[in-house]
């Protein structure tokens, strides 16, 4: 979902910062989400996401795949605003020529 909805949001949202500012509050909103889901399997004895005895360093891999997810999500915004400008900065074909 989170490499799903950048590249609209950028296409769509005619600032870039406010498309930067709407990812970061869905990304946060789905990260939150996401976390609480997987901290109450954790809690009633699924070891999928997280192993049985967590220490700092069993956190890590977590850490950094939603870090490549959000920088990623960054970059599709990103890149869905450069589509947009580039496609409302055309100029109109003159077909009377």
């Amino acid at each position: 979902m989170m490499l799903v909805l950048p590249l609209p949001i950028g296409y769509f949202v005619r600032r870039r910062v406010a498309a930067f500012v709407a990812y970061v509050a869905v990304h946060g909103f789905v990260f939150t989400f996401q976390t609480a889901v997987l901290l109450a399997a954790w809690v009633r004895g699924d070891t999928s996401a997280f192993p049985a005895n967590p220490t700092t360093a069993d956190m890590v891999p977590y850490a950094v795949v939603n870090a490549i997810i959000f920088g990623a999500g960054l970059g599709l915004v990103w890149l869905g605003h450069r589509l947009a400008t580039r496609r409302r900065d055309r100029r109109p074909v003159d077909l009377a020529a």
